[in-house]
C-alpha cells in the first residue's frame, strides 16, 4: 500500500506540526498575561502626561515650547512599531498598511518622510522598501524597558528641533481584547489642543511652575513623547502575543481538520486496497 504508506507519513508530519503550534500557542498565552499586565500598569501614567501636555496647548505661557507651535509641513517624521517576530497573524501587516496609506497620502501632498522603527519586522520591511529609515531598534524582548528606546526617540526629537521635520507621528498596534487589536496612529508633535470644558473659555489662563516654565517644559515634554512611545511599545507587545496566541491555535485547529480529512482518505484507501485484495483470491480461486 503505497498510497497508504504516503499518507500516514503526512499525517505523522501533520501531527509533529500541530504539537508545535499548541507549545507555542500555551507559550503566547503565558506571556500575553504578563505583558497585558504591563501594559496596564502603564496606561495611566501615559493617558495623565498626555492630557496635561494637550492642556497645554490651550494655556499661555511665559515660555512657548517649539513642541507646542504649529508649523507648515514639508516633511514628517513617523516611528512604527512592529514585533520582531512573525507567525503573529496579520498584526505587522495591518501596521504597514496603515503606514503605507498615510505615507501614499503625504506623497501625493508632496510632503517627505523620515522613518524610524522599532522592532525587526518593520525594519525588514521599510529597507526592502528603500524607505528613508534614520534610525531603528530591535530585540528588546517581552519586557522592554524605555531606555532601550530613548537614543531613537532623542534622534527624532533632534531632528524636530533643528527643523528637519515639522510633525512627528507614531503607529503601533493598541490592544482591545484578546481577539481584536488595531493599528493606531498619534500625532506627538505639534501637540494638538484637547477640548476642555470650562467657563473659563476664552480667558487667558495657565499653570503655575515651579521653579519654571522654561525647566518643566523641557523635561515634561520630552517625557511626554518617550511615555507614549513607550506605551506604544507595550500595547504592541500584548498584541502581539494575543494574536499569536490566536494565529496558532487557528494552526492546530486546522492540523487536525486536515489530520481527520487524511485519516479518512488513509481508510478509504485502504478499504478499497483489501476489498481488491479479495477479488484477485476470489477471482483465483474460481479460477482453480
Amino acid at each position: 500500500m503505497a498510497v497508504g504508506k504516503e499518507i500516514r507519513t503526512k499525517i505523522a508530519s501533520i501531527k509533529n506540526t500541530q504539537k508545535i503550534t499548541r507549545a507555542m500557542e500555551k507559550i503566547a498565552a503565558s506571556r500575553m498575561r504578563k505583558t497585558k499586565d504591563r501594559m496596564q500598569a502603564t496606561r495611566p501614567y501615559s493617558k495623565k502626561i498626555a492630557r496635561i501636555i494637550k492642556h497645554l496647548a490651550h494655556a499661555n505661557p511665559e515660555y512657548k515650547h517649539s513642541f507646542l507651535i504649529k508649523r507648515d509641513v514639508k516633511r514628517v517624521g513617523i516611528i512604527v512599531v512592529s514585533s520582531d517576530k512573525g507567525l503573529c497573524g496579520g498584526l505587522n501587516s495591518n501596521v504597514f498598511r496603515k503606514t503605507l496609506t498615510h505615507l501614499s497620502q503625504w506623497e501625493k501632498e508632496g510632503i517627505d518622510v523620515d522613518i524610524a522603527t522599532i522592532g525587526g519586522k518593520a525594519a525588514g520591511f521599510f529597507s526592502n522598501l528603500k524607505a528613508n529609515v534614520v534610525a531603528s531598534s530591535a530585540k528588546l524582548g517581552d519586557a522592554p524597558h524605555i531606555q532601550d528606546i530613548v537614543g531613537l526617540i532623542r534622534i527624532m526629537l533632534d531632528s524636530y528641533n533643528a527643523g528637519h521635520i515639522d510633525e512627528l507621528y507614531v503607529i503601533n498596534n493598541e490592544f482591545v481584547n484578546t481577539m481584536t487589536q488595531k493599528p493606531i496612529i498619534q500625532q506627538l508633535l505639534p501637540v494638538i489642543a484637547c477640548e476642555i470644558h470650562t467657563t473659563l473659555s476664552g480667558r487667558h489662563w495657565d499653570y503655575i511652575y515651579e521653579p519654571d516654565a522654561k525647566d518643566i517644559l523641557d523635561h515634561l515634554l520630552i517625557r511626554y513623547v518617550e511615555s507614549i512611545v513607550y506605551q506604544g511599545l507595550v500595547e504592541n507587545n500584548a498584541c502581539e502575543q494575543a494574536a499569536r496566541m490566536v494565529a496558532m491555535k487557528s494552526a492546530s485547529d486546522n492540523a487536525g481538520n486536515l489530520i481527520s480529512e487524511l485519516q479518512l482518505i488513509y481508510n478509504k484507501a485502504r478499504q478499497a486496497a483489501i476489498t481488491q485484495e479479495i477479488s484477485e483470491i476470489v477471482a483465483g480461486a474460481a479460477a482453480v
